[in-house]
């Protein structure tokens, strides 16, 4: 049989001073944004959901006049490549 031996374990608290070092780190943050911007002024998670939404519509509506601009040239250009030109040699009488 062959001896095995366990790895060596690791300190069970390391994962513990882990979270306690992001969560006094997420705290010292807020408490500056706090601080700075005024209480009234703190940002949250309902905030930067609203202002993602409005620039994805900003975005969306952007996209759509670029759409429209674009069928627009097309079509005109369709238009005239669709007319018959006068023949180059002829001149128009007056």
């Amino acid at each position: 049989m062959a001896d095995t031996q366990p790895a060596p374990a690791q300190p069970a608290g390391i994962a513990a001073v882990s979270r306690a070092v992001v969560s006094v780190a997420a705290d010292l943050v807020t408490n500056v944004q706090r601080a700075v911007v005024g209480p009234a002024n703190v940002r949250t998670a309902r905030d930067n959901a609203w202002d993602a939404m409005l620039a994805d519509r900003a975005r969306n509506q952007a996209r759509a006049d670029l759409t429209r601009e674009v069928a627009a040239l097309v079509e005109a250009r369709t238009r005239r490549a669709t007319l018959k030109p006068a023949s180059r040699g002829a001149r128009a009488t007056v």
